[in-house]
């Protein structure tokens, strides 16, 4: 296993995270088992990142990583996110950022994963109605506490991270970043270098997509978050296997799989960037943990970017109401 460090932190994960959502919500039916087999291999790869949050399977997913780490506490480093807040029969309730309600979701967090102490506590949301400044500084206070130990934000745009960095440093941005999804590009991903902020990419194989072995919507379960993504539909999906066919292409001359191509990119855009691909299989596990070999000269990597260009894929990443709390 390769290790960076986040940022300008003391805080040195695995280059690759493992994504826990899938395992509980938004890929098909859950299976704990297999799931919880697959974290057990992934800390036994080197894997120390492991990534949830309270919404995800609202509540559930926290619980189950919980389970899975009980007697492998020391060995992880786990981060979770709150904001989002849901009931318990998925249905979305918007974002709160409260400070009263910082100290409430992460005592919860605490008790559905039974642990003492979070790693990386990230705000999964910015709340438009409550300064940055108030949500950070009730989260800092969650370190004085001993309950916390790194802060981080996810999908903020520069100006907010700033003001939250000026509050208290924040070690970790998450956002959406894949060949498909390039958003953090410039004025974020400057920002975050000029603070000594890591970047942790979710979705890096674009929800699956990148893999290549996504040919139709119609493998898609009821549930599955893909069904309500512009990305995956009509004239948007078609066009968007024409990128898959590129990505197909430049993997077959690099001798590795689509989703090996995808995950080693992401990883070669710099040392403070770790990508956290999410899956419930152990066998996708390895395959995914294999991009750590595949390397780039200055050259493939330009060239990568000529086949596939920021703003290549068609349509939004999320339905626009989802979007509308990106980028605050």
């Amino acid at each position: 296993m390769q290790y960076r460090r986040l940022g300008k932190s003391s805080l040195i994960v695995s280059a690759l995270g493992l994504g826990c959502m899938g395992m509980s919500q938004s890929y098909g039916t859950p299976n704990d088992e297999e799931s919880t087999a697959t974290i057990h291999h992934a800390i036994d790869q080197g894997v120390t990142l492991l990534d949830t949050a309270d919404m995800y399977g609202s509540g559930t997913n926290e619980e189950l990583v919980g389970r899975a780490i009980a007697n492998r506490r020391n060995e992880v480093i786990l981060a979770t996110k709150f904001g989002n807040m849901r009931l318990p029969d998925g249905r979305f309730l918007g974002v709160n950022g409260r400070p009263e309600y910082v100290q409430q979701a992460c005592e919860a967090s605490l008790q559905r994963l039974k642990i003492s102490t979070i790693d990386l506590y990230y705000l999964h949301r910015v709340d438009s109605n409550v300064p940055i400044e108030d949500t950070v500084g009730a989260m800092a206070r969650l370190i004085e506490q001993g309950k916390v130990r790194y802060l981080g934000l996810s999908e903020a745009g520069a100006k907010t991270i700033r003001r939250a960095h000026v509050t208290y440093p924040i070690t970790a941005l998450q956002s959406e970043y894949s060949l498909w999804t390039r958003d953090p590009e410039g004025e974020i991903l400057n920002t975050c270098r000029e603070l000594g902020v890591g970047l942790v990419p979710y979705s890096p194989l674009g929800r699956g997509i990148l893999t290549g072995q996504v040919k139709s919507t119609e493998e898609f379960g009821p549930k599955d978050f893909r069904r309500v993504s512009p990305r995956f539909h009509g004239e948007n999906f078609q066009k968007n296997l024409e990128l898959v066919a590129r990505v197909e292409s430049l993997a077959k001359e690099k001798g590795c799989s689509p989703a090996q191509l995808a995950l080693a990119w992401v990883l070669a855009q710099g040392e403070d960037v770790v990508p956290i691909p999410g899956t419930k299989r152990r066998t996708y596990l390895d395959h995914n943990l294999a991009a750590l070999h595949v390397t780039f000269t200055p050259a493939e990597l330009r060239r990568i970017s000529e086949i596939i260009p920021r703003g290549a894929a068609a349509g939004s990443r999320y339905p626009e109401e989802y979007m509308s709390r990106v980028g605050i």
